[in-house]
């Protein structure tokens, strides 16, 4: 049945609004006012009065971990905790509520040792045996840079103070040289394989918590990291059952594939970007290059401000990356890499400048992330058309750190959305779910007002890089539609293009910043098929 949307505030383009849309099967028939649907419309159409609600395109997240993100969900939260107290006591009450079989190995994420009001430091595997030596825990910071196992968890793995942390990655020592139980970038997958393997039903029910918050939140389409060498097939094919069932979000695969042997055995099986259908295809290449910030991986040009004696961890050489590049490139794959630091960011358009001839970038090589930033080195994105996937949730806790790790100078030009709008880069929003919430309205925040989720600094942080709402909705939909190839047909409202579709509860477009976060989606909108309302929806 065709669906009639009227009495809304209709989203189209910067100030350009309409009243009503008609949905014809799974697409955006017509656009116009209320009597100009009412007037071509057939009567026996379903008939939604949104009475004054803004309908907006559905949020694109162009770059999570959707099935990271479920697993998150199933697993201990630690998102936002305060205490390594806390932790303790969070953990405690999983198992004592959840009482998992003896041995399971549990996991948890999102600690963040900043917040912590009791002692700022990372936690240590002695901590973790606090709670339990009977279970490996393994507890991973929300950066998923770093992570901290137990005694339990360390000796499954095998890992003791005389093994060699793998190639980009490193173990932490105390003062006796033992193992502290903190493990950093690429040496995380030496302890996170003592982890049971998904099968491909349970993969599927974690898809499905994913793919319900991911409605609730607005979010019609997401850019996704789920497919690694050890269990891509797999997990292709637990995407492939759960969108045949009953897909409620389009997923595009950004594929993780850190060596050419792998890539290679992947390419040969005939996947590359564009392969799939319009619920469910690969999308990019997915690389990365260095860490985080927050845990002083990102790889940087000079030594970390408060801590001279890094730079980071490069997680790719210059070689290894030209090598990958260039494969993807004879392949037409499309490759998306994870920089954050201005020496891994460098190293990126160091590498891309290789393959983008007159300034062109057919493949929309692009990197994700791009925090850590200079004008000359966004002038560079400019000049090969890179395209930059960034987070302005990231703001929320980044601001209280980045001007200690890299000096004051460095960041002022660093997030630099409104620079990168201003320069003309395709520019996309996505939220790295779980590192953050996947929430769009509070990603959205932080971009319009450079404030973090407490309303803090009062006029913003950097606040010459503000952006202005229409350009961040536009971010987090036509452009990001763009990312994946898809701009002829989502990220807009506009007469054939899917209908996906949210419905907010307030005028985005008008709200005080004050009350800008109390927006809520009410209604989602997939395909012309409603896959999440409330009651207050067409109320």
């Amino acid at each position: 049945m065709d669906i009639i949307i009227y009495n809304a505030k209709v989203y189209l383009s910067r100030e350009q609004f309409a009243q009503a849309i008609w949905v014809k099967d799974d697409l955006i028939y017509k656009v116009g006012s209320n009597e100009e649907i009412k007037t071509i419309a057939p009567q026996n159409c379903q008939w939604c009065d949104m009475q004054g609600k803004t309908v907006i395109p559905g949020f694109n997240d162009s770059h999570l971990h959707l099935l990271a993100a479920g697993q998150m969900l199933e697993d201990i939260q630690l998102l936002g905790v305060r205490s390594i107290a806390d932790v303790k006591r969070i953990a405690k009450e999983y198992i004592e509520q959840r009482k998992p079989e003896k041995g399971t190995v549990l996991h948890g994420m999102g600690w963040n040792q900043d917040y912590f009001t009791d002692e700022k430091r990372l936690l240590t595997r002695q901590d973790l045996d606090e709670i339990s030596t009977e279970y490996p825990i393994i507890m991973e910071r929300a950066c998923a840079h770093i992570l901290t196992a137990n005694t339990a968890a360390i000796e499954l793995a095998g890992i003791t103070k005389d093994t060699t942390p793998m190639e980009g990655g490193a173990f932490d020592f105390d003062e006796n040289g033992e193992l502290t139980g903190v493990f950093r970038e690429n040496a995380c997958t030496q302890i996170l394989s003592i982890r049971a393997a998904n099968t491909v039903e349970s993969t599927k029910r974690i898809l499905r918590t994913a793919m319900d918050y991911a409605a609730k939140c607005g979010i019609t389409s997401v850019q996704t990291m789920d497919l690694r060498p050890a269990d891509w097939k797999e997990t292709w094919q637990a995407y492939q059952e759960v969108q045949q069932e009953n897909p409620t979000v389009r997923v595009s695969h950004q594929c993780n594939f850190m060596n050419t042997q792998d890539f290679e055995r992947f390419l040969y099986t005939g996947y590359k970007t564009g392969v799939g259908n319009e619920y469910n295809k690969i999308g990019a290449l997915k690389l990365f290059v260095d860490g985080s910030l927050g845990a002083r991986t990102a790889l940087m040009r000079q030594p970390y401000q408060d801590d001279p004696s890094i730079k980071g961890i490069a997680t790719l050489t210059p070689a290894q990356i030209d090598q990958l590049v260039q494969m993807a490139v004879e392949y037409d794959c499309q490759v998306l890499v994870h920089a954050i630091g201005d020496g891994a960011i460098e190293r990126m358009l160091d590498s891309y400048q290789k393959v983008c001839e007159n300034g062109k970038n057919p493949l929309r090589l692009g990197i994700v992330h791009c925090q850590i930033t200079d004008l000359p080195l966004l002038q560079r994105f400019a000049e090969n058309d890179i395209l930059a996937l960034v987070q302005p949730i990231f703001l929320h806790y980044d601001m209280t750190v980045v001007e200690d790790r890299v000096g004051k100078q460095l960041a002022s030009t660093s997030y630099a959305f409104e620079t990168m709008q201003k320069l003309g880069l395709h520019m996309s929003f996505g939220t790295d779910a779980p590192i953050e919430d996947m929430n769009p309205i509070d990603n959205l925040y932080c971009a319009v007002t450079r404030k973090n989720l407490h309303g803090i600094p009062e006029n913003g942080f950097y606040p010459q890089e503000k952006m202005d709402i229409y350009d961040a909705l536009d971010a987090y939909t036509i452009e990001s539609a763009y990312v994946s190839f898809e701009e002829d047909k989502k990220g807009r409202i506009k007469e054939g293009y899917y209908a996906d579709l949210a419905v907010l509860n307030q005028d985005i477009f008008t709200v005080s910043e004050s009350e800008f976060r109390n927006t809520k989606v009410v209604a989602t909108m997939v395909g012309g098929r409603f896959v999440y309302q409330t009651e207050a929806a067409f109320h």
